[in-house]
């Protein structure tokens, strides 16, 4: 049995991504040149544009493509900053990728909290916000590690009241719901292909009328000035050709909720706590903890019975430490023991399913074995060729 449910780390690649990165890798042209094979190559990176454009209802010429989403949210931040946004106001249950590069602004940062489903306090918003001064404002759209969504476009009108600038990091909704950039009111939006199916190595920045970007990168005039070097034309086509896919595959996404709500029902009855279960979340994102299970003796044990999930970010060079996000809910004293499992595009109800038995089976090899180590419990339970 092999059940992958850690989409949320990464997706695995679409095989339209892959035709049209096979495609793109034939072409072999610069798309700087002005020969044919360069004219076929630019034409397919503003294709491309365009099709991750599509994804999230915003005009094609608002999109940069750079090397992922913490480039993406690095080239938001700087920009802001460069153009006198003079304090910062971070979610607190927001990606590592906006968080330390909001960290490295050298501006003064607040922390906005979150109530105890990790949704984000717009009260506190609106007072923080009249304080003065030019605030730039990041809050993620979802979360990557309990799904829930954000208030995203109640925050963008205080913010726009304020004079200030919302920078969203929509790197795991992408592909997950639907997404109107204009709707939202963002100034600044970042995706990253490889979470919805693209290859790893390319993200976009869209960019609303309101912020002007400031290049990053020196040499060339590439993506209108806004990043030098030569583009990664095949891992646009592949961003593009998974952007289209997935705009079509919202709907079987959301009919995940079902299966993810069915685990949810089981893990519990068993006496796990749901994290964020209040809120709004994405469908195919399921966050809880076991008191005393220990994420990490989780994760290994699952995968020793062939189902991968993740505990916590999965951006740490394999680290596993307690989750900050279930601490800023007010949940400390369960950060060490929460993990996620998470679907798309490739997954069936069985997946959902056969997590959820090898789950209840290493939970139970859990409470039968308190004090002892993971080998212990695996041998004692025989949990290697259980279920």
């Amino acid at each position: 049995m092999t059940v992958y449910l850690d989409y949320n780390a990464t997706a695995p690649v679409r095989p339209e991504a892959k035709d049209a990165i096979v495609r793109a890798l034939e072409i072999g042209g610069n798309p700087s040149s002005v020969h044919a094979a360069g004219r076929a190559a630019r034409s397919l990176i503003e294709a491309s544009r365009g099709q991750v454009a599509d994804l999230i209802a915003v005009k094609a010429g608002s999109i940069t493509f750079t090397s992922g989403g913490t480039e993406s949210t690095a080239l938001a931040i700087e920009s802001a900053v460069a153009a006198g946004f003079d304090r910062i106001l971070l979610g607190a249950t927001e990606h590592g990728a906006v968080s330390e590069n909001v960290r490295a602004a050298g501006v003064p940062v607040e922390v906005w909290p979150v109530d105890a489903d990790g949704v984000a306090d717009l009260d506190w918003l609106a007072e923080a916000l009249g304080r003065g001064g030019k605030p730039l404002v990041c809050l993620m759209l979802a979360n990557n590690e309990t799904g829930v969504i954000q208030p995203v476009a109640q925050a963008a009108v205080l913010v726009r009241e304020a004079g200030g600038w919302l920078h969203v990091d929509a790197v795991q909704a992408a592909g997950k719901i639907a997404i109107d950039f204009n709707l939202l009111g963002a100034d600044t939006l970042a995706l990253a292909a490889h979470k919805l199916g693209g290859p790893f190595g390319v993200g976009a920045l869209a960019a609303g009328p309101r912020a002007t970007l400031v290049r990053r990168l020196h040499g060339g005039g590439q993506e209108r000035g806004r990043r030098a070097g030569a583009e990664n034309l095949s891992g646009i086509a592949g961003f593009g050709a998974a952007g289209d896919a997935a705009r079509r595959d919202l709907d079987a996404i959301a009919a995940q909720g079902v299966w993810r709500d069915a685990l949810q029902d089981r893990v519990e009855a068993a006496g796990a706590e749901i994290l964020g279960k209040g809120a709004p979340r994405l469908p195919q994102t399921l966050g809880f903890a076991a008191s005393g299970f220990e994420a990490y003796m989780q994760v290994m044990m699952l995968d020793l019975k062939g189902v991968m999930i993740s505990a916590g970010p999965a951006c740490s060079s394999g680290k596993m430490k307690p989750s900050d996000v279930v601490a800023a809910m007010g949940r400390a004293e369960l950060a060490p023991y929460a993990i996620r499992v998470s679907g798309g595009w490739g997954t069936t109800e069985d997946d959902w399913r056969l997590a959820g038995d090898a789950w209840m089976t290493i939970f139970q090899l859990y409470l039968a074995g308190r004090g002892k180590g993971i080998a212990e419990m695996l041998q004692s339970g025989n949990a290697r060729g259980a279920a």
